[in-house]
């Protein structure tokens, strides 16, 4: 069952190598998304906190950006053994802070941070750390410390994306997780101090955006500010930083389009389709949100659809049987609930799920997973980002109609091309304006470059792109 065992209390942060105190004295609660009940509580940190943690970063700085590359390969591997040797405990924890169900949290919400960090000694030997260049040496160094702000939807995998490179090419980090989805950052330290990094190498604060993400984003002794979350936030962020110029990775929202091509296999492509959509109970910010299909295979289309999501059965993430899990929060619930009302009150056709609590779910937060079809680009659940179990339908008239209404949007961060011709698929992915895109479903590569354009931000995040992203570039004149 997602009923947790036992309270977790968190009453102390890690800081300069140690569990310490926080200066801020309300915890904040920590709510299964599955049984409405509060699982933990983990600190409300101050802005005096994040002073304490940015000066240990800072302190610990000199010394491990000069460490040999070598030992903090190792002290990589070393967090991802610890990790591996917790993912039992990692999962569960996450399944029920989140929601997703447990076999895909160990799949991915573990599985894909441990790659994380294990893929740390070999990423360090593709950069070009010196070149020669005329009379010129160019050199790489990192970047400094970095403030590291992350979402509650793939809490450790973003926490990983974000602290494997940083610590791995010599910065220190200052982390401050969800306040929603925080118990596992905990369980990160603790694999982290068992692995015996240097004091105030990684340091972990929490609390809300507005008091500690502010602080650390705004903070002079903060070289740079890597944020995951949403475009309002990110903004925010942007506007906090500039005060001290330094630079920003941020990856935001996403309304992705998944453009279906009239000689592509409709059988294969739309389950596939509905199944990226539903992922994480349509948590992902790459979800492929807007699926873009012939208009003579609208028919078609919607009833494989309709069939698809009557198999993502809703249901407790512990239960092997539940293809969705809940929504993380009561909030987020009633925002996506308020979405799938918008539509129908906009004409979109409901072609599945609805508003309705799911049968037999009166407690957690869930949402039925809800198809609509006859979306028009400017509804509103064609151009915002709902975060939850619905997909958009829309017809197109053709490859040139298709591509209009996958670029008509804010957004740019992922996107899916199907047909029965790869190379056309490819043609038109080029033309689509977004930062990865699925050729035919395409496996997701976690070593591939990942990020957005437009509002979906800028920067890139795993593999090399990833540790290229967190170095400085200095050129010494000979």
């Amino acid at each position: 069952m997602a009923t947790a065992a036992e309270l977790q209390v968190r009453d102390q942060v890690f800081i300069g190598g140690e569990w310490v105190e926080p200066a801020g004295s309300e915890p904040i609660e920590v709510v299964n998304s599955t049984t409405e009940e509060v699982m933990g509580t983990v600190p409300a940190c101050s802005p005096e906190d994040a002073d304490r943690a940015v000066a240990a970063a800072r302190a610990a700085f000199d010394s491990w950006s000069r460490a040999p590359r070598q030992e903090r390969a190792e002290y990589m591997a070393a967090i991802a053994a610890g990790l591996g040797e917790r993912s039992e405990e990692i999962a569960a924890t996450i399944s029920q802070e989140l929601g997703m169900p447990l076999k895909l949290s160990q799949m991915i919400q573990v599985g894909l941070p441990t790659a994380q960090f294990g893929a740390m000694p070999k990423l360090l030997d593709e950069i070009a750390w010196e070149e020669q260049i005329g009379n010129s040496r160019v050199l790489r160094e990192p970047v400094g410390v970095l403030g590291a702000i992350t979402p509650w939807n793939y809490p450790l995998n973003q926490i990983a994306c974000k602290v494997a490179p940083a610590l791995a090419v010599g910065c220190t980090v200052v982390l401050k997780p969800s306040e929603v989805t925080p118990l596992n950052a905990f369980l990160l330290a603790e694999v982290i101090a068992a692995a015996g990094l240097p004091p105030g190498v990684f340091n972990l604060v929490t609390g809300t955006g507005p008091v500690v993400g502010e602080a650390i984003a705004a903070h002079p002794g903060v070289d740079m500010v890597s944020f995951t979350g949403s475009t309002r936030a990110g903004r925010r962020v942007s506007e906090l930083a500039s005060a001290t110029v330094k630079p920003v990775a941020m990856e935001l929202g996403g309304k992705s389009p998944n453009v279906i091509l009239d000689d592509a296999d409709l059988a294969r492509a739309v389950p596939d389709g509905v199944a990226k959509c539903f992922l994480n109970s349509g948590q992902t910010c790459s979800a492929l949100t807007r699926m873009i299909v012939p208009r003579g295979q609208l028919a078609e289309a919607e009833q494989i659809a309709a069939a698809t999501a009557a198999a993502f059965t809703p249901g407790d993430p512990f239960d092997p049987s539940t293809r969705l899990g809940p929504l993380v929060s009561a909030a987020q619930r009633e925002r996506v609930r308020g979405y799938i009302e918008k539509g129908e009150a906009e004409g979109a056709k409901l072609v599945a799920g609805g508003a309705e609590a799911p049968e037999g779910l009166n407690r957690g937060y869930f949402v039925r997973p809800t198809v609509f079809s006859e979306v028009a680009p400017e509804m509103t659940i064609a151009q915002e980002e709902i975060f939850g179990p619905v997909l958009a339908i829309q017809p197109h008239d053709g490859e040139d109609d298709a591509v209009r209404i996958a670029n008509d949007s804010p957004y740019g961060l992922a996107g899916g091309v199907w047909s029965g011709d790869q190379e056309r698929a490819i043609a038109v992915a080029k033309r689509i304006r977004t930062g990865q895109i699925e050729i035919n479903g395409g496996a997701f590569n976690p070593l591939a470059p990942f990020g957005g354009y437009g509002q979906s931000g800028h920067g890139r995040e795993n593999g090399r792109y990833g540790l290229e992203e967190l170095l400085q570039v200095k050129s010494l004149q000979l």
